[in-house]
């Protein structure tokens, strides 16, 4: 049977003393997946089953192997908190075991209902779904399902190496995306969803991800609608030889081949850190001729992509300080001088605030603009927008852009990352959540009592979201991003 159910508690399930657990508990939803009976939580309008597992624990023997199908299980299971993040050294409550899932759904509310599946960031080492900032309550008040993932990280997600070629070796992380998809087309429906209805949103290394599924094979019958924020389209993938380099160099530093499924994850991260030092790129997605073959500009360039509804965009000030490796690494290889610099941005005084928005724009404004151009040229709804909002209470001293419009989307408040939103703020949440939401049920965004969005096909044109008002029009960067783009 694969529906929601609304179970009042039954004192033969818990406990002897039923009338306090009913008291203190009320009702529970109930969905049955392949995995088994799965019992969630409901808080106000929204349920939400936590840390539901899509594969097996990737641990010893399944240490940088493919994600496994899980165990088929008859017992009733809870799923009110969230599980570990995946391993990463900024972060003292990770696990290995971490291949989970989040779901999130109005409750009482029958289906089916479009499905929103988000794919966190943090430059591939770093992040976990579990993150407060992406409580999917907000977006499953408007009726809809929303699934946050978590998949494997730093070397245990990106690590390319021959001693691992079994059933491919390096981006064990998408390989987890592919396999989380696979459980919401199975399993969704379990919860009101419909697998023929599911949005991918991203930003960042979340948003690179996506735009890597659209481009493979096989993972593009999995979803319908993409959202790709912030995404850094023309950045280069490591070849397989690089990957490979990358991997020797940390088999060395972690000792003989014939411990590394054994060795403690400390031993892990350290390697993986002295690695990090010399180079943030040192695990990421990778070529392996087989999930990623091509960089995704040339991909998008080739229409190898799948051609689905698509919003992309990014934001205003994506970072803010110059001296930052990847500001330093961008300004080296483009050439550009600082009187060419002054030049492109001749009402910006300070130095390390042009380098910061050089670097935003050649990193994220105009490889958008021309990833939206490509995909709005095989007749795909293509919608460009940039979020130049900064919330009220921060105008005096902006912190980094890079993900500021997450908060605004997913309406957290007063949580890390987030601050208390003023009235202004949160219409302006609001409207976006609006947007997207609207995109995920029909490929449109627009709707009633939104500033209408028009299309990129359109002249070029992109939404504006910033202090003063929300409207589309022509890009007021336009020839900027021209003469970057050479």
């Amino acid at each position: 049977m694969r529906s929601l159910l609304a179970l009042a508690v039954a004192c033969s399930l818990f406990c002897c003393d039923g009338a306090a657990v009913a008291q203190a508990v009320g009702q529970f939803p109930f969905a049955l997946t392949r995995e088994g009976q799965m019992l969630g939580a409901v808080e106000g309008e929204v349920a939400s089953f936590k840390a539901l597992a899509y594969a097996a624990a990737p641990v010893g023997p399944l240490r940088w192997r493919p994600p496994q199908a899980t165990e088929e299980n008859s017992e009733m299971r809870t799923a009110y908190e969230y599980g570990a993040p995946c391993l990463q050294p900024s972060r003292p409550d990770t696990s290995e075991d971490c291949l989970t899932l989040n779901v999130f759904r109005p409750f009482g509310v029958d289906g089916p209902l479009p499905v929103m599946v988000f794919i966190h960031g943090g430059g591939f080492v770093s992040g976990t779904a579990n993150d407060p900032l992406f409580d999917g309550a907000k977006l499953a008040q408007a009726g809809l399902i929303v699934v946050t993932v978590n998949y494997r990280l730093g070397a245990l997600g990106w690590l390319t190496h021959p001693a691992l070629s079994e059933g491919g070796s390096g981006n064990y992380g998408l390989m987890d995306q592919i396999a989380a998809l696979h459980w919401v087309h199975d399993n969704v429906a379990a919860f009101g969803g419909d697998p023929g209805n599911v949005t991918l949103f991203g930003s960042g290394a979340g948003a690179t991800s996506i735009a890597l599924l659209m481009l493979c094979a096989q993972s593009r019958d999995l979803f319908q609608k993409a959202i790709l924020q912030s995404l850094p389209g023309r950045a280069r993938l490591r070849s397989a030889q690089e990957a490979e380099a990358v991997g020797r160099q940390f088999g060395a530093a972690l000792g003989p081949e014939a411990d590394w499924r054994v060795a403690a994850p400390a031993r892990l991260l350290a390697a993986e850190q002295g690695l990090l030092a010399t180079s943030a790129r040192s695990f990421a997605p990778a070529m392996d001729g087989r999930l990623v073959t091509e960089d995704v500009a040339a991909g998008f360039a080739a229409r190898h992509e799948s051609r689905i509804p698509l919003i992309i965009g990014s934001n205003d000030d994506e970072t803010r300080f110059d001296g930052e490796p990847e500001i330093k690494e961008t300004l080296a290889s483009s050439g550009e001088s600082s009187d060419e610099l002054r030049r492109l941005y001749p009402d910006i005084a300070r130095p390390w605030e042009r380098a910061a928005k050089f670097h935003t724009d050649k990193v994220f404004s105009e490889p958008v603009r021309l990833l939206a151009r490509l995909h709005a040229a095989t007749g795909a709804p293509t919608f460009r927008y940039r979020f130049a909002y900064v919330p009220q209470a921060r105008r005096q001293n902006p912190d980094e852009g890079h993900g500021r419009e997450l908060q605004f989307i997913f309406g957290a408040e007063g949580v890390p990352g987030a601050g208390i939103f003023s009235r202004g703020d949160r219409e302006v949440g609001s409207r976006m959540r609006a947007y997207w939401i609207n995109f995920a049920r029909s490929g449109d965004p627009n709707g009633p009592d939104l500033p209408r969005w028009d299309a990129a096909a359109d002249r070029d044109r992109l939404l504006l979201i910033t202090n003063d008002r929300i409207a589309s029009g022509d890009d007021p960067w336009m020839e900027r991003l021209d003469r970057l783009a050479r």
